[in-house]
């Protein structure tokens, strides 16, 4: 099911808001307008009324007669006239007995009254002592003002309306645009390309998505990159002892090989079986441990202790290689938390990468100290060391190797890289920085187990 888009979203949600301060608009505007509208053509009927009284002249009959100008005007606002005496009985809608008596004692009157035709408005004013005019207009009058006042605020209101959703639409047409770029180079960075540059436009947060998208446009580029010269390097690698089991084979096959040799050859074969399988050990182990079934169970153990064997294994293959193995281990136990089988295969990946670096006469130094919560272990080499660009690389796969093959002895190109992914796993970290001897220097740390042992529990 296709989702509705931001667009239309954006301006449906603005005529809704719209809409809405439309209505609550108009429902307080018009008795508020009305009102005021009443109030307004009361106050005009009472200033007809005071200019009536003022007008009216009494003729020799006794009658009172207006002007012709002053009628004119009451008849253009449908104004009715009445002059009251007291204990008048006989009296149109609208006016009371109470307003005649009130207006012919020199009190002035302003009222609305209902009828049974509909509200009235009623002025009244006095003329002389006894005597008062009062006039009444219906309220049908102010209304028609009043509904003039309203429908012009309804347009102007339905005008604002449409403005509003004008504006809607050209706002949400520039927030939409900025997202729509950012979700097709989103899907061309998923199809495979490469290169993909946004131009940060919009407001913030927007603009943000289309960095976001630049730096993992970078990032994909530079890891592919990375990812090309670590397989071509491994191809290297693997096509190196794969090439040379395969001719020594044929040799042995078309009987190449003179009797005296075979045993030297199989020698060199199985040397080079050895090493293709710790290559495609080390690529599985590689590929294993973002996968569900590589296991790494941590469990409480002295770091000294598994430092200690290891020392004792490395320092008879340094001896045989004229390297001195010094290992500074502390008496009392560094208790961590680690998984005894990778942190052997931590220390042993550590260790020949070291061997292999270090020449004649020189030593490789095995430290294990505990610092704050971590217990570390640190293995420091005096061969060629690492220029400072590397330290930030050290762990990523076959970057060093493809840096300096040909250069210097160098592995397979994934050692340090299941260095790196054992210690994350064990919840630990792995370091590379410059030893005081010249060499390399990789730091292990591993997280302290801070329970209590059995001795220690009440």
């Amino acid at each position: 099911m296709r989702r509705a888009g931001i667009l239309p979203r954006i301006v449906l949600l603005t005529s809704a808001v719209a809409t809405v301060a439309v209505l609550v608009a108009g429902l307080i505007s018009f008795p508020l307008i009305r009102g005021n509208a009443e109030k307004l053509a009361l106050d005009d009927l009472s200033r007809l009324a005071g200019l009536t009284s003022s007008a009216l002249r009494a003729g020799p009959d006794g009658t009172y007669v207006l002007p012709p100008r002053v009628g004119t005007i009451l008849q253009a606002e449908q104004v009715t006239a009445y002059v009251v005496t007291p204990g008048a009985t006989d009296l149109p809608a609208g006016i009371s007995v109470d307003q005649v008596e009130s207006v012919t004692s020199g009190r002035p009157v302003d009222a609305v009254v209902d009828t049974d035709s509909g509200a009235v408005l009623v002025a009244g004013r006095p003329i002389e002592r006894g005597i008062g005019v009062i006039l009444v207009q219906p309220s049908s009058v102010a209304s028609s003002t009043a509904t003039q006042v309203l429908w012009r605020l309804a347009l102007a209101l339905l005008i604002g309306l449409g403005i509003a959703i004008v504006v809607a639409v050209i706002a949400a047409g520039r927030i939409t645009r900025p997202l729509r770029s950012a979700a097709e180079a989103a899907h061309r960075l998923g199809g495979g390309e490469r290169g993909v540059d946004l131009q940060p436009e919009g407001p913030a947060e927007v603009a943000d998505i289309a960095e976001a998208l630049n730096r993992l446009s970078a990032a994909l580029a530079v890891s592919e990159g990375r990812q090309r010269e670590f397989l071509l390097s491994v191809s290297h690698e693997l096509r190196t002892p794969i090439t040379s089991v395969r001719g020594y084979a044929e040799a042995l096959a078309d009987g190449l090989v003179p009797p005296e040799d075979v045993e030297r050859t199989g020698s060199v074969m199985a040397a080079e079986a050895i090493r293709l399988d710790r290559l495609v050990t080390d690529l599985l182990d590689l590929a294993r441990l973002r996968a569900d079934d590589f296991r790494i169970v941590p469990i409480s153990l002295d770091l000294g202790a598994v430092a200690r064997e290891a020392a004792q294994v490395w320092s008879d293959r340094c001896e045989r290689a004229d390297v001195s193995f010094v290992a500074r281990i502390p008496g009392a136990p560094v208790p961590v938390l680690a998984d005894p089988l990778r942190l052997r295969q931590v220390i042993d990946n550590l260790a020949e990468n070291a061997l292999r670096v270090a020449p004649a006469g020189t030593r490789i130094d095995l430290d294990v100290r505990q610092e704050q919560e971590w217990g570390v272990l640190s293995l420091s080499d005096s061969g060629p060391g690492l220029a400072p660009d590397d330290l930030a690389v050290a762990f990523e796969p076959g970057i060093l190797h493809e840096r300096y093959r040909g250069l210097r002895p160098v592995g397979t190109g994934l050692g340090l890289a299941l260095v790196g992914r054992l210690a994350q796993g064990m919840g630990g970290w792995a370091r590379a920085s410059g030893a005081p001897s010249g060499g390399a220097c990789f730091t292990l740390g591993v997280p302290l187990d801070r329970r209590p042992s059995a001795s220690e529990a009440p």
